[in-house]
């Protein structure tokens, strides 16, 4: 029997079906959730440090839940949120032994919990408790489904990839500056030569497979097309933290509204930790970070394929590297240059395969 349903599209990101088309917005015309949000990501900072949410409305929040790849019109998505904040009660009351109300527990459907989390009533500090269970179980879940399905790598970079540049034309269309856009993936022999020059060679911290690069007109087009791609189709509470290299984004302007916004419980304010890549020129300007992007596998493959598995959505991971036009023709020149970079790695490679032992400790070289 063949039925007359539409078939779902290849879309990855659910915001992408919205209809409204978000543009690139000053600094001084951003929410503190949207301020928030950039400051995590040009930081490498963790959401589970954050101690509340600046959320305004539902629409704020039905935002948030699209991003994520959870659609709040879709019954099953709903009940889905309800499972979650299931599981994270149990965690938190069996687990860490800590109280939660029983009508934040039973009673308060679990879409307004990140209203909750913004406000400042008694159920603001549990509720945030909540989410941030939420947001591990949701991630450990999509893995698990992952691992189960027999999808791979390459369909699901296609589909983010097309995805990705749909929304960049629509972007462009709407007056986000872009200037250049492309996107790679990591080959082989990069690969390889990563692996070889890390401390650490596993492949599976092998964030960069699939990579994007976007151009804008000026820098003062930075922060604003941030602001768009995390309204679009990156959730900022799942940019891997600790792995952001910023070299081109003032951040002070954004410390500046934080203070103004008297929101001091909203994030933790430690150092940014130091993600230099060494083999940078130390004049190379760019914002560099790892997402990861959630993708809803029912876009691939029929009910009966993930039936009884947990969630409907995978994540892939992506780099963005994201700078302005005198910054991209300005690391083309002398020791910025991608030609000296990747010599530089190759000269490391040699040196760490061919490199004579060393004598032992007990033993001095004569």
């Amino acid at each position: 029997m063949v039925s007359d349903a539409p078939k779902p599209t290849r879309n990855a990101f659910l915001v992408e079906e919205s209809g409204a088309v978000a543009r690139a917005t000053a600094l001084s015309k951003l929410s503190l959730q949207d301020v928030h949000e950039i400051r995590l990501l040009l930081r490498g900072d963790s959401v589970v440090d954050w101690h509340r949410l600046s959320l305004r409305s539902m629409e704020d929040v039905r935002r948030l839940l699209l991003v994520n790849g959870l659609d709040p019109d879709r019954p099953e998505d709903i009940q889905r949120l309800e499972d979650l904040r299931a599981q994270a009660v149990r965690y938190v009351v069996e687990t860490l032994a800590l109280r939660i109300e029983p009508e934040l527990a039973n009673d308060v459907p679990a879409m307004e919990l990140p209203l909750l989390a913004s406000g400042r009533g008694r159920h603001q500090r549990s509720a945030c408790t909540l989410l941030k269970v939420m947001h591990i179980i949701y991630h450990l879940d999509a893995r698990e489904l992952r691992t189960a399905l027999s999808v791979p790598d390459n369909a699901l970079f296609t589909l983010v990839e097309e995805s990705v540049v749909r929304m960049f034309d629509a972007l462009r269309r709407a007056g986000v500056p872009v200037a250049e856009f492309s996107w790679s993936r990591k080959t082989r022999a990069s690969m390889v030569t990563k692996l070889l020059v890390k401390r650490d060679t596993s492949a599976a911290r092998l964030f960069d497979r699939l990579r994007f690069r976007l151009v804008v007109a000026q820098r003062s087009d930075l922060i604003p097309t941030l602001h768009v791609m995390l309204q679009r189709f990156i959730p900022f509470n799942y940019v891997l933290p600790g792995q952001t290299v910023n070299k081109i984004i003032d951040t002070a302007p954004l410390e500046r509204r934080v203070a103004k916004g008297r929101d001091v419980l909203a994030l933790s304010g430690g150092e940014i930790a130091d993600t230099t890549n060494e083999f940078s020129a130390s004049g190379y300007q760019v914002l560099n970070f790892i997402a990861d992007l959630p993708v809803r596998v029912d876009r691939l493959l029929a009910d009966s394929e993930y039936e009884g598995l947990p969630g409907s959505l995978v994540f892939v991971l992506a780099e963005f590297q994201i700078l302005d036009e005198a910054s991209a023709e300005s690391n083309e020149e002398g020791e910025s240059s991608h030609v000296l970079y990747k010599r530089r790695q190759h000269m490391r490679v040699k040196e760490r395969m061919l490199r004579e032992p060393r004598p032992p400790a007990d033993k001095p070289e004569r």
